[in-house]
């Protein structure tokens, strides 16, 4: 209500555009967050074999470090997941609150 009406062709598509680009953007945050942790562990893990084919002795020298490391790094997903989780299910509830009862 109140809007004027050469206003309403060009609010239309851009409020149906931003009925999906919100849950779009959550899906690539939530997507970037879980590849960017495995991405991590893997190349960690790939020092192993990397340094085993500089010399042998810094493979065997680098398998425990890099093995903790892993480890820590599995447990901190495990907390930005439960955190993710939070988020998306907060902006989801924001984001359909929204929709429910617009406030223009």
């Amino acid at each position: 209500p109140g809007l004027p009406a050469w206003l309403l062709p060009i609010m239309v598509p851009v409020e149906i555009l931003s009925m999906f680009t919100k849950p779009f953007a959550l899906m690539i945050r939530l997507f970037a967050n879980m590849l960017a942790g495995h991405m991590v562990i893997t190349t960690l893990i790939l020092l192993i074999s990397l340094m085993a084919q500089i010399s042998p002795a810094g493979g065997v020298a680098m398998a425990p470090v890099s093995i903790a490391l892993a480890r820590f790094l599995m447990l901190l997903e495990i907390l930005v997941a439960f955190i993710q989780a939070y988020i998306f299910t907060l902006l989801s509830a924001i984001f359909i609150g929204m929709y429910a009862h617009p406030a223009h």
